[in-house]
């Protein structure tokens, strides 16, 4: 019998996962898993557990949200030996990577799609020496994702970030970089900056580009400028739906590695939990570094999108 360690996280999103608890265990168990259950207790407990069973079992199965995730890949990532595929069933508030991987947002649905899926490779940046899966980011309305109450989150779901961020609009203050990358050196002052793998952020689809591949090595970097006005604003949101370069405000690139220097210490986010703040980063990706389990038709569904 095969072995599965399954991890989850009983307070994301709107705490589904305990409704659902032994139905889940009982797909597995009936594709002939022995389960293992460990629910979470504080942040970082997820992933010290499974750092802990590196060649115990032939599965990793997660629940929670984008940073539930994240702590099992990069547990994962430092398994010594061969890393198990990863399973991943969404029980957060937007879930970005798992709708990139066309995941399905039923937690039953979920489960049977580890079982019965297909296993795709996936690219994982590294950010100062810490992993992340899909999006690393400064600047405006970054704090929303990990300053957010959890109970805000149960009651009103994605609505609670926008609500959350426009309290931070009248405080943004730009921060002068200096960004290197593709050979290209690119200097100014940004509100905004991402390097990401998905193909929505924050539940915005496309906000990283339209032909977003998770398994071609290439992060897409998004970084936006200060502007002075609100036609500026209009034209700058134009600018990112279309990928418009020529826009004075807006930078965009596809690269496999990239630094940024900032004059001051900036806070940073990754997978919408708290990264630290930081004057110089280095990202790069490792490419095909995981393997996540996703249900066969949407997979191939996705990579037509």
């Amino acid at each position: 019998m095969k072995k599965m360690l399954f991890v989850y996280n009983p307070n994301s999103g709107k705490m589904q996962i305990n409704d659902n608890l032994s139905e889940i265990i009982q797909i597995f168990s009936a594709a002939d898993y022995e389960v293992t259950v460990y629910p979470t207790k504080a942040q970082m407990d997820g992933h010290n557990k499974i750092k802990g069973c590196d060649g115990v079992y032939d599965l990793i199965v997660c629940s929670g949200g984008d940073g539930t995730l994240n702590e099992t890949v990069a547990a994962v990532m430092e398994f010594k030996d061969l890393k198990p595929f990863i399973g991943y069933i969404p029980s957060g508030t937007t879930n970005d990577f798992a709708k990139s991987l066309g995941i399905s947002a039923n937690m039953l649905q979920a489960a049977k799609d580890i079982v019965e899926g297909e296993a795709r490779g996936c690219d994982i940046g590294m950010f100062n020496g810490r992993y992340y899966n899909y999006v690393a980011a400064f600047g405006a309305f970054t704090e929303v994702s990990y300053a957010t109450p959890q109970e805000y989150k149960n009651v009103l779901g994605h609505q609670a970030y926008l609500l959350e961020g426009l309290k931070s609009i009248p405080f943004i203050k730009p921060s002068h970089l200096v960004i290197e990358s593709n050979g290209e050196t690119v200097e100014g002052d940004f509100i905004y900056g991402m390097v990401t793998n998905t193909m929505s952020v924050g539940g915005f689809k496309n906000i990283a580009g339209r032909n977003v591949k998770l398994d071609d090595g290439l992060f897409e970097c998004t970084f936006i400028r200060k502007f002075e006005a609100v036609s500026d604003f209009n034209k700058l949101l134009t600018a990112i739906l279309y990928k418009d370069a020529k826009n004075p405000n807006y930078y965009h690139v596809k690269t496999n590695h990239i630094t940024i220097h900032s004059d001051e210490e900036i806070p940073w986010v990754l997978d919408g939990e708290f990264g630290g703040t930081h004057k110089d980063v280095e990202i790069h990706i490792i490419g095909n570094a995981v393997n996540i389990l996703t249900p066969v038709k949407k997979q191939e569904e996705t990579e037509k999108n």
